[in-house]
């Protein structure tokens, strides 16, 4: 198996984790979500907050090694 295909694998591993992580995390406390009609806006700030914090651990982390 090439390094291509390898990197596809782990950006598909990584996006089957977001999505569970969504599922669950998906509607906290502090994210908007306005209905008018049959149109829905909804707005993730906390769950982008908590995107945010956690990645930049992350990074910070792989950064550190």
């Amino acid at each position: 198996m090439t390094g291509f295909g390898k990197i596809f694998i782990v950006i598909g591993i990584v996006f089957i984790v977001i999505g569970i992580l969504w599922s669950i995390f998906g509607k906290l406390p502090g994210d908007l979500s306005f209905k008018k009609g049959n149109v829905t806006f909804y707005f993730p700030i906390m769950t982008s907050i908590i995107v945010s914090i956690v990645l930049s651990l992350i990074f910070y982390f792989i950064r550190k090694f």
